[in-house]
């Protein structure tokens, strides 16, 4: 009891110190738990819509995914005839079976042609109305469609796009383009997440997404009463003779719900791993706090070793302040994080991913993993200078107040540390020695962590030399202020360097990410230049392939030298091994292909691969089954026949662009591909008449105007959306990794305000002597700045080692040029003097409002 009392009485006393690092835990516990509410309300949000929008049992064709999204390479939906419909009617306990068609192959345009796709990501999809929509969705102005010149629309695309009853909207798919007017928009009647869903009526849905009528993508079926979902899919199974899919509602169900899991998955646990970022930064902060309340208590602790209290005692005292502090940042971060969870919800509302605060959940395991981790990673980290408070012998109390420096301690430390780094760069050595990307990528990982933990552990060590030269090149100019600035950032090199290290980690990232990201940029663009012989590229960003008459169109538009196709299908390969691959990638393309796109081959001319019955490999794939030159393989196409095919180029495998693709002639797939079977174009390449590159430019936008589907690049277009794509991804983590530098700045803080406090006397004594308040919150500002400036210095080398690391690893996979951002390395080192200015502010004007006198007569 007298331990909790003192553990009590110690909190409180300093309970503005401990305020910063509650506020540390609170945001890391707050990232976790918002990140955890947050995917549980979007799984909850998918699992009601999913649930309410399945029909009892859903009859698809064979071709069809489980979720039905599935679009052949032609462009079009997988079908079944309408014949099939009567036969599901006849299956026992069927009370009623609907055909439908819907796609998500779409584009859909308002009057000006621009584009009602969700930006978010999410599907666009057209569909006929069905009685299963009419469960789920309700007519809240107009009518259903009942022609073929009316669409209706949902309400928050109506309300985003601002649609009205008979504004005229564009369906365009592989069959043309339909136009109609909104004849009626309807409401969810659960939670939309974001696509924009519209619809025709059936005849006229059949001709617009499939192009004929008759035919159906998907057959709902419901159940008579009493008949199970399991028992009807049975019973139409075996009326049709497993000639179609049948699926009950909770099988489509979790075939939707595992469809959006990989994406689920992948936000969930990178958002938790910059969680993670946060709680490392926070030990060091939690670490710093405790180990100057300890120092600053010695005395205090000396005597309460001189009248009895043994070492367990303190041990268990510090330890008991920390579970305090631990409980308090994790309650109220449990609660931050629900908060921030429907913030996330709110912003990606702004996104056009709709997420109703009505289903927000809140799983038990929640609050329990945050206050958890919360708890154990606070006493963990105070956990060192706990032990290191039990060592305080009652001799303390008759010093001055400061734990004596243990010398040998330092050694040993500065001994470990050096070992670790060493061994972190050598492991970095290895990774960038590495003959393959999957060795060097182990090795990486090893690297990453050694060099960290030993710049961490060696950091006060560094700190001596690493602050003295930023004082003889920033400080020295600020007189005796800058001196004593640097002095005091050397006071406590132990210190200084945990502050550091904890701005160090995430500017590290933010380092190595930059020059990761940009090395991939100037790789790419790099191998554009060098390979790529067009001067203009098509195809669609949303995924849409690209029809024949968009392509007649190209073929047409004047000032073009040429214009070659591309196509891409699956088919099944019989290797001169013995061996067949199924669902093998083949590219089919036009003879100037070989010219748009200068492919290095290791045999052979790659032009010879666009002769009649021929192709060719690239170099792995040979190896890997024994194939030469002349060497025949059997190639049956999906929706095709089987074609004998002879190599006549090995490619490179060591290439970015069209890594790993074997080429054969669209003439040769036509051979063996029924016309209505024929892949339609993944994109187009046009190359221009000499000197006629801006006017060819002009003339191909302008014949594509009606298919605003597709999007014409020229290879500074090109260049620029590979580097925007990239530089999106990046602006994310980095707000991510911002979590971290907020810690971090905290720590800053945290550190300035308790070595006022630990130097009050000291600072009533300079005022006495003459030193003015304007001054002493210089020297303060100097002293947050040069402490911020040498986290960024360690931050920032470590983190372009890291990226020129990895880029060698890349270098294995084609992205041979290293690319340092110096422009963003500059401006991140710039701005954390600006941090360390803004973390000293309320620390240097605490210290200038100190009453002399009274900082005097502080012991």
């Amino acid at each position: 009891m007298t331990v909790l009392k003192t553990s009590m009485r110690n909190f409180f006393a300093h309970k503005g110190r401990m305020a910063l690092s509650a506020v540390a835990v609170l945001l890391s516990v707050a990232f976790v738990c918002g990140t955890l509410v947050f995917t549980d309300t979007m799984n909850t949000t998918f699992d009601k819509l999913f649930a309410a929008t399945s029909p009892d049992v859903t009859v698809s064709p064979k071709g069809a995914s489980d979720t039905g999204e599935t679009t052949a390479d032609n462009g079009k939906p997988p079908v079944m005839p309408a014949s099939v419909l009567g036969e599901v009617r006849k299956a026992r306990g069927v009370q009623a079976a609907e055909g439908t068609v819907f796609s998500t192959s779409v584009t859909v345009v308002d009057a000006d042609k621009d584009s009602l796709s969700p930006s978010s990501g999410a599907p666009t999809i057209v569909g006929s109305w069905s009685r299963n929509d009419a469960r789920t969705m309700k007519v809240t102005e107009g009518t259903a469609p009942k022609g073929p010149d009316q669409i209706m629309v949902d309400e928050d695309t109506a309300d985003k796009h601002h649609l009205k009853l008979g504004d005229e909207i564009g369906v365009i798919t592989a069959v043309g383009t339909h136009t109609a007017k909104v004849s009626g928009i309807a409401a969810f009647q659960v939670t939309n997440p974001g696509a924009a869903i519209f619809y025709l009526d059936l005849p006229t849905a059949q001709r617009t997404l499939v192009g004929q009528t008759g035919v159906y993508t998907d057959i709902n079926v419901t159940a008579a009463p009493g008949v199970t979902d399991d028992q009807l899919k049975q019973n139409v199974t075996d009326e049709l003779g497993g000639a179609y899919k049948a699926l009950t509602a909770k099988e489509t169900a979790d075939a939707n719900q595992k469809d959006v899991e990989g994406f689920m998955n992948v936000m969930k646990y990178a958002m938790l791993g910059f969680a993670g970022i946060a709680f490392l930064v926070g030990i060091f902060l939690i670490i710093n706090t405790f180990s100057m309340l300890v120092a600053q208590r010695t005395r205090e602790i000396g005597l309460m070793r001189a009248i009895g209290s043994s070492r367990k005692q303190v041990n268990r005292s510090v330890l008991a302040e920390a579970l305090l502090l631990g409980v308090v940042g994790s309650v109220l971060g449990v609660g931050a994080g629900v908060g921030l969870a429907i913030g996330l919800m709110k912003l990606m509302g702004q996104m056009g991913m709709h997420l109703s605060t009505d289903d927000l959940t809140v799983a038990w395991t929640t609050p329990t993993v945050g206050l958890v981790l919360g708890v154990v990673v606070t006493v963990l980290a105070a956990y060192l200078p706990a032990r290191r408070a039990g060592k305080v012998s009652p001799m303390a109390a008759l010093r001055d107040s400061g734990a004596p420096t243990d010398a040998r301690a330092g050694r040993i430390r500065a001994l470990l540390g050096l070992v670790l780094t060493g061994a972190g760069g050598y492991g970095l050595y290895l990774a960038a020695s590495a003959d393959k990307a999957k060795d060097g990528s182990l090795w990486l990982g090893l690297g990453v962590v050694l060099t960290l933990i030993g710049f961490v552990v060696i950091g006060p060590l560094l700190a001596g030399g690493v602050v003295r030269v930023l004082g003889a090149v920033l400080l020295r100019v600020f007189g005796p202020v800058g001196r004593m600035a640097e002095r005091n950032a050397l006071r406590n090199p132990r210190r200084t360097g945990a502050t550091g290290a904890a701005l160090m980690i995430g500017l590290a990232l933010v380092a190595c990410l930059s020059v990761v990201g940009s090395s991939m940029v100037a790789s790419a663009t790099d191998q554009l230049d060098k390979t790529v012989g067009t001067d203009f590229i098509v195809q669609s960003d949303s995924g849409q392939l690209i029809t024949p008459q968009a392509v007649r169109a190209m073929k047409q538009t004047p000032g073009l030298e040429r214009v070659t196709e591309y196509k891409w299908l699956k088919a099944d390969f019989t290797t001169p091994d013995g061996k067949t691959l199924k669902d093998t990638a083949i590219t089919a393309a036009d003879p100037s292909y070989a010219t748009d796109l200068h492919t290095e081959t290791v045999a052979g001319n790659l032009a010879d691969a666009y002769r009649p019955d021929s192709m060719s490999v690239h170099q792995k794939f040979a190896d890997d089954h024994g194939i030469r030159l002349g060497s025949t393989v059997s190639v049956a196409f999906e929706n095709g026949s089987t074609a004998k095919l002879t190599v006549r180029a090995i490619t490179s495998s060591d290439v970015v662009i069209d890594q790993g693709a074997m080429y054969t002639a669209i003439t040769t797939l036509a051979k063996y591909m029924p016309a209505d079977k024929m892949p339609l174009d993944q994109m187009v390449f046009a190359t221009a008449k000499d000197g006629q590159q801006d006017a060819a430019y002009k003339a191909l936008k302008s014949s594509l105007h009606d298919y605003p589907q597709y999007t014409v690049r020229d290879q500074t277009d090109y260049k620029q959306a590979l580097k925007d794509q990239i530089g999106q991804l990046l602006n994310m983590i980095y707000g991510l990794l911002a979590l971290a530098i907020i810690v971090a700045i905290l720590g800053v803080v945290n550190t300035l305000a308790l070595s006022v406090v630990e130097r009050t006397r000291e600072i009533g004594l300079m005022r006495a002597i003459g030193l003015s308040r304007r001054q002493l919150r210089r020297m303060i500002r100097l002293e947050s700045v040069v402490i911020a400036l040498f986290g960024a210095l360690l931050g920032l080398g470590l983190g372009m080692g890291w990226g020129a690391t990895a880029q060698k690893l890349l270098a294995l996979e084609g992205l041979e040029v290293l690319d340092i951002p110096w422009p963003t390395i500059t401006a991140v080192f710039i701005g954390s003097a600006f941090v360390g200015l803004f973390a000293a502010l309320i620390p240097a004007f605490r210290a200038g409002r100190m009453n002399v006198l009274n900082a005097i007569a502080t012991e």
